[in-house]
């Protein structure tokens, strides 16, 4: 083994933000470091990565190819984004729950909701808390 272990690499966390509007000045004092394992997960036992697949969440930010942080632990909660299996097929969609039925809705148009129903046999596999995403090649 080289003794580099870049499962848990330090990687610098600089103190102030990078502006989103207009330029600030220039970064330069490090806050110290940030292991992503900490930021992302909450619950190591309960917490796996899947890649997303497909457009019908893009109105969330989430893109095809990109990398969802699932917690199994949490419940899902009402307009929280989850993975769920409905008819046997695994889908990320937002949740609703009314006093009178639950959905999961896309976040795309071009898709309906869908009813979960007693026949469907729809099961909660986790709530996503991190979108991991790729922005240059």
């Amino acid at each position: 083994m080289n003794g580099d272990d870049s499962s848990h690499a330090e990687i610098p966390l600089f103190a102030e933000g990078v502006a989103a509007g207009f330029p600030s000045p220039a970064m330069g004092d490090l806050n110290g470091t940030l292991d992503l394992n900490r930021l992302c997960i909450t619950h190591p036992a309960a917490t796996y990565f899947v890649r997303a697949r497909g457009d019908s969440m893009v109105g969330a930010g989430i893109d095809d190819g990109d990398i969802l942080v699932v917690d199994r632990s949490l419940t899902p909660t009402n307009r929280r984004i989850i993975i769920a299996s409905v008819n046997g097929e695994f889908t990320v969609k937002r949740f609703e729950k009314t006093a009178t039925r639950m959905r999961l809705l896309p976040e795309n148009p071009a898709y309906k909701p869908i009813t979960i129903t007693p026949e469907l046999g729809a099961e909660f596999f986790g709530v996503v808390t991190f979108i991991i995403k790729r922005t240059a090649p």
